[in-house]
């Protein structure tokens, strides 16, 4: 297997879960309109593609190492960002050589595999990662028992199709529908491509279906899910610059943190350490990890202050998905002539206008079902005139994708957790010109998370959710991203909603308009609201132009 076979069974896995996307975007079990695995990954797998049709009579090292690169910066919402990371350690596994090996492709699977858990804050078994494990198990047996390459990659494959029959058992959300976990069926997808080129040479052709921006799996699929208790009370993030001289391994600074805390992410390069932990102790960890080399970007956010985190947020889509942007397009760095700068991901024209009257100075297109790849943020990064750039991602499956760009930029990122819009408007309006980037970042953090956003959408499907039955149109309210009641008249759904947000110590509350919603409704909705709540808070309209949400609403 040589650089060209390893180039030709990428291509074949691209078209493979290209022609197949809509049957994994349909093993979504939750009644929002999302659920879009498959064309997260798809697209992710397509940017490497394209760079690897490319290339002619390299080494497999190098093919490896492109498609890594390439699956980078192409990476969308949470299933797209943990596919990079798998062939990013199955990269590293072929290393150099010439040829693709039975020991190296077992390496790279067991690569890939710590990569993307050690990458997941709370990794979930019965998702993409329990099929990667066993399908690498099996790669490795394979490999012990004296089996060639292609028998190794033979042995993974069924590893993987044991593994997807198996989620069921491990999630009972997927138990209950009767489906297996859609970022699972798309690796195994991956691997079928792959082998129709190891073990007959036949490229398995695109059908040419266009490939949509949508968004990721639902809550239950996504690995990468937020504690909802807070055990310990520092969230602590930076980066090391790795010291050539230092014989230490990452693994050890990961294994000293878990002693000291929990959610521990670590996640390595020959150059860098990307370091997350939530720990009583931070200076313990930064001494540490200083052992390691230098430290850039530090973040330390004190999380008591913050609301209970939600364990399944609610995915909610758009109906109408978007086109995918033109990834060829070229740009061109800017001066960073500001010492700080504001990305900010939203869709809809009145809230793009709102984040850049708030001192937003790029904005990126996206959010439910429009996820934007890395590389997408890194553009806008690239293009703000800034020192240091926050990015606002206001959603919880673009945080993985932006948080990418921190090694990979020529300005010093800062990724705030913002998982709805309503945050990100709340950290614009908390920046203080006058404070550092630090405290900036953790005030910023800490006035984001105390809002609480509420959310009205439709359902996609009849459904059984956070103990309602569900009718496919019916309305849904939900509040930190869980469902919190069903009805069908949108006025009353929105009043009811706000009766349940709003507490006695409330005073703002802030309610955008979507746009599906036509101008006699809305203003007939605002009149009701004035009326029942206006004595009691101060109320401000938006017309957001959002897709997917008839009304986003915050109260603080």
């Amino acid at each position: 297997m040589n650089g060209d076979i390893l180039r030709d069974a990428m291509i074949s896995a691209t078209n493979n879960l290209s022609n197949n996307k809509k049957q994994t975007d349909d093993l979504n079990v939750f009644p929002v309109p999302d659920g879009d695995t498959g064309t997260n990954m798809s697209m992710t797998l397509s940017n490497a593609a394209r760079e690897l049709e490319k290339l002619s009579g390299e080494t497999a090292g190098k093919i490896a190492s492109v498609n890594a690169s390439a699956l980078l910066r192409g990476a969308r919402g949470n299933s797209g960002v943990i596919t990079s990371l798998l062939f990013r350690g199955f990269a590293k596994g072929i290393g150099n050589d010439e040829f693709v090996t039975a020991q190296n492709l077992a390496d790279a699977f067991a690569f890939g595999v710590e990569a993307a858990y050690k990458a997941v804050m709370k990794p979930t078994e019965g998702t993409i990662l329990t099929v990667a494990r066993v399908a690498s198990e099996y790669a490795r047996k394979a490999f012990e028992e004296g089996k060639n390459a292609l028998e190794v990659f033979e042995s993974a494959l069924e590893g993987a199709e044991i593994a997807l029959a198996e989620t069921p058992e491990l999630l009972p959300q997927l138990k209950k529908a009767g489906v297996v976990d859609a970022g699972g069926f798309g690796f195994v997808l991956i691997l079928k491509g792959m082998l129709s080129v190891f073990k007959d040479g036949v490229i398995i052709k695109g059908e040419n279906v266009q490939v949509e921006e949508t968004e990721e799996e639902t809550g239950r699929n996504a690995a990468g899910e937020f504690e909802t208790e807070i055990t310990f009370t520092y969230c602590t993030e930076f980066i090391v610059n790795r010291n050539p001289e230092c014989e230490k391994e990452p693994n050890d600074l990961r294994m000293y943190l878990e002693t000291i805390g929990d959610c521990v992410v670590v996640v390595d390069d020959e150059e860098i350490i990307k370091v997350h932990v939530h720990t009583d102790h931070p200076g313990n960890a930064i001494e540490n990890a200083l052992t390691h080399g230098s430290l850039v970007h530090l973040k330390i956010e004190n999380m008591r202050d913050q609301h209970e985190r939600q364990k399944h947020d609610a995915q909610n889509a758009k109906k109408k998905p978007a086109k995918s942007a033109d990834r060829s397009e070229t740009y061109t760095p800017v001066e960073p002539v500001n010492p700080v700068g504001f990305v900010s991901v939203c869709a809809g024209d009145g809230l793009a206008d709102l984040f850049r009257d708030l001192g937003v100075d790029t904005v990126v297109s996206g959010g439910q079902t429009m996820n934007p790849s890395t590389d997408d943020i890194l553009k806008a990064i690239e293009t703000t005139p800034a020192e240091t750039v926050f990015v606002l991602p206001n959603n919880k499956n673009i945080i993985m994708a932006a948080e990418q760009t921190i090694s990979i930029s020529t300005r010093k990122v800062i990724v705030l957790h913002t998982r709805t819009i309503p945050q990100g408007i709340t950290a614009m309006l908390t920046f203080d010109p006058d404070a550092d980037d630090n405290t900036n970042a953790i005030e910023m953090q800490k006035a984001a998370e105390k809002i609480a956003t509420g959310q009205i959408t439709f359902a996609a499907r009849d459904s059984q959710a956070d103990g309602h039955n569900i009718k496919k149109g019916d309305l849904m309210a939900l509040t930190g991203g869980k469902i919190t009641f069903v009805d069908n008249d949108l006025e009353k759904t929105v009043l009811k909603l706000l009766k349940q947000m709003i507490k006695r110590d409330s005073q703002f509350v802030t309610v955008i308009t979507g746009e599906d919603v036509t101008e006699e409704q809305a203003s007939e909705i605002e009149s009701q609201v004035q009326e029942k709540f206006g004595s009691k808070v101060e109320i401000t309209f938006i017309n957001g132009g959002q897709p997917i949400y008839y009304y986003i609403i915050s109260v603080e």
